[in-house]
């Protein structure tokens, strides 16, 4: 875009002696050429106030400023907390008991039997063990649901950063088109006001003045949405002042189908938390056939006798266990219950694979496409809209075309620049939700290079 201001400033020197005498010649078109001048909208700049953060930067604030991601440790936090209360034994309880005191002398506990006791119950052999490992993927399904909340937020982050980094490149790409619209302004004029230029070479310059503005308002309402967004997910107030810088990057060559399947059993964590849950149940159902191993509940105590008793001092011991036989249909019924839920979450898992495979499918069509297109404005659209627009120019200089075709090719150049922009913003995007859809980065066969910015 440099090179076309610089032929633009080439075109008016070129044809600065008819500026001034048709300046002098017809004053009155100078409103004219003011009006148009005055519609070019300059895009704001951005504070230089706060340094520009990285891609990387970006990432490490929100991962430890997110409050989604805050919420997702404490819950592992709370799950890896209950795991010794889970296996622990109920609490011990005291009992004191009074036995024959007098109705006539209710105060007299002397001719009473005084009983005090402990009781400790003791759940059936390996229910505790059980409940403990229940407990334990409690855990792994907390571990997972973070890793799945940290690759969301990633995934947003790369997502927000791109989309401010591309709202930010154009308006870049409007400032420069705003000065080399003022060029081709003061070359019309020239032309104009000794009559080589045509009234509808003067109508086609304003409606192209008018799409800049129309771009402008759409790029600044792009950057602040980017803006905004990125800011949350930093946990920072949407309105706070955020500039970002970074390149492009397009690889060579993405893994194929089979690997990013094969990573995905291994590392996506709805998957991992869908098989976690699935073992956590099979837990569930040992521990629900346990129903018929007995409880056992233990007492013991110590007994104050009246003064008349030949034995004052004496001692007692308790055991019962409970009879689990004979409420079969209950137990039945939650064994049967456990059973069902570990095919039901069986038959999730797979749906589950099923999606995310189809959804690698997807992403990595959609990320390939990018990649090409990408590569198409790189290689080919961009080198040849530049040439078309230098040999425009000096057929236009030369008087061998006119001033329109010559815009035209100013725009095209500038349609393909935005466009290249946004194909090279859609492959970061894309290349962020296969990874999501993958679980974990893409493991990528050749390094990625910068692309240059148009």
């Amino acid at each position: 875009m440099k090179s076309l201001l610089a032929v633009s400033c080439l075109c008016v020197l070129s044809l600065s002696p008819c500026g001034i005498l048709g300046q002098q010649a017809a004053p009155s078109n100078r409103n004219v050429f003011a009006s148009l001048n005055a519609m070019l909208s300059e895009a704001p700049q951005t504070s230089e106030a706060s340094p520009a953060l990285t891609l990387p930067q970006v990432e490490a604030m929100a991962a430890e400023s997110n409050p989604a991601i805050s919420v997702a440790v404490r819950r592992v936090v709370m799950a890896e907390a209950h795991v010794p209360a889970a296996g622990a034994l109920n609490d011990p309880t005291f009992m004191y008991r009074g036995w024959g005191v007098p109705l006539s002398q209710p105060w007299n506990y002397n001719q009473a039997q005084n009983m005090f006791m402990f009781s400790q119950s003791l759940p059936g052999l390996g229910k505790r063990d059980l409940r403990t490992s229940i407990a334990r993927f409690d855990v792994i399904e907390a571990k997972d649901e973070l890793a799945a909340t940290r690759l969301q937020i990633s995934v947003q982050v790369r997502k927000a950063f791109f989309d401010l980094l591309l709202a930010q490149d154009e308006l870049r790409i409007h400032r420069q088109n705003v000065a080399i619209a003022r060029q081709a302004i003061a070359a019309a004029q020239i032309r104009y006001t000794v009559g080589q230029v045509p009234q509808q070479d003067v109508l086609k310059a304003q409606v192209a003045l008018t799409e800049l503005d129309e771009n402008l308002i759409r790029f600044e309402r792009d950057a602040e949405v980017a803006r905004a967004r990125l800011n949350a997910l930093m946990n920072r107030t949407p309105g706070t002042t955020l500039r970002v810088e970074g390149s492009y990057h397009v690889t060579d060559r993405l893994p194929p189908v089979e690997s990013l399947e094969k990573t995905a059993l291994q590392e996506r964590p709805d998957l991992l938390d869908a098989e976690a849950a699935i073992a956590k149940s099979r837990k569930k159902e040992q521990l629900a056939k346990k129903a018929y191993v007995p409880d056992v509940a233990l007492s013991g105590g110590y007994m104050l006798m009246p003064p008349t008793s030949s034995m004052r001092n004496t001692y007692m011991v308790e055991a019962g266990i409970n009879l689990p036989w004979l409420n079969r249909r209950k137990n039945n019924a939650e064994i049967a219950t456990a059973g069902a839920r570990v095919t039901e979450q069986q038959a999730e898992l797979a749906d589950l694979r099923n999606a995310a495979f189809d959804q690698i499918q997807e992403s990595l069509a959609e990320t390939l496409a990018a990649q090409r297109l990408a590569r198409v404005y790189q290689a080919s659209l961009h080198p040849q809209a530049e040439a078309t627009l230098r040999a425009a120019v000096i057929a236009y200089e030369n008087n061998q075309t006119d001033f329109l075709n010559l815009l035209d090719s100013q725009e095209a150049v500038i349609r393909i620049d935005l466009a290249w922009l946004q194909a090279l913003r859609d492959f970061n995007t894309r290349l962020a939700d296969l990874e999501l859809a993958v679980g974990a980065p893409i493991p990528l066969t050749q390094p990625s290079t910068p692309e240059v910015k148009p």
